[in-house]
């Protein structure tokens, strides 16, 4: 079946929010006449394809936002009931070379979380696939504080790839965001300069939010606390 068509307005889009939360997967896959996936280690990313389907995202793998008419990126977020955030979220691609135009006001990351439309869906893994439900959706943006942290990470991030450093860079580093490798497999290599300059083989690097980053923003919607 075609993917439903794109939402014409941000209520358009908030109104499809709606129409999903409180059914589970398995409703979701057969409304859209899609195959059920059996887990989520060999279909890492299917969660996320069934909500896109539902919502009319077009942006598939490409680098803008999911919505790109409307300015609004989509992210699936696994959480408990309790409201636990169970995961990191994988904000975009990092670019390794070529980063000398790069700045924090022309960047990705920073594109991609200008406006973020988060759909919470239950993810205990105590909980089969099919049965998990998808919780209420909400958008939102950063204020002043999450985007001064934002930012100076991607700026210490970029920094240490701009010299060479890049296989420095830990998960640790970051206060909001870490950069983390991102690739199907090991064997899966991109190029990127050394500590001397010189080019070296290197696995994709990603950007991802750290959970306790996305924990307060889920706490501040739900007023968790």
């Amino acid at each position: 079946m075609a993917p439903n068509t794109p939402p014409r307005s941000t209520a358009e889009l908030l109104s499809r929010c709606e129409a999903i939360a409180g059914y589970c997967l398995a409703e979701l896959a057969e409304m859209a006449n899609l195959p059920m996936a059996k887990d989520l280690r060999t279909n890492k990313g299917w969660v996320g394809q069934l909500i896109e389907w539902h919502l009319g995202a077009t942006a598939g793998s490409k680098p803008e936002q999911d919505f790109k008419h409307l300015g609004i990126e989509l992210k699936t977020i696994p959480i408990e009931q309790t409201g636990k955030v169970l995961e990191t979220t994988f904000v975009c691609s990092a670019p390794i070379l070529n980063t000398s135009q790069l700045t924090w006001e022309n960047c990705n990351v920073r594109n991609k979380l200008s406006k973020v439309l988060w759909v919470p869906v239950q993810g205990e893994r105590s909980v089969p696939l099919a049965e998990r439900i998808v919780g209420n959706s909400f958008l939102w943006s950063a204020d002043a504080r999450q985007t001064k942290l934002l930012k100076s990470d991607w700026n210490e991030i970029m920094e240490k790839i701009a010299l060479g450093k890049i296989e420095s860079i830990t998960a640790r580093d970051g206060q909001v965001m870490q950069l983390r490798p991102k690739a199907a497999n090991g064997r899966c290599l991109t190029d990127a300069f050394g500590t001397e300059g010189q080019l070296i083989k290197v696995r994709p690097r990603g950007f991802y939010l750290k959970k306790a980053f996305t924990q307060s923003i889920i706490e501040q919607e739900f007023d968790l606390k």
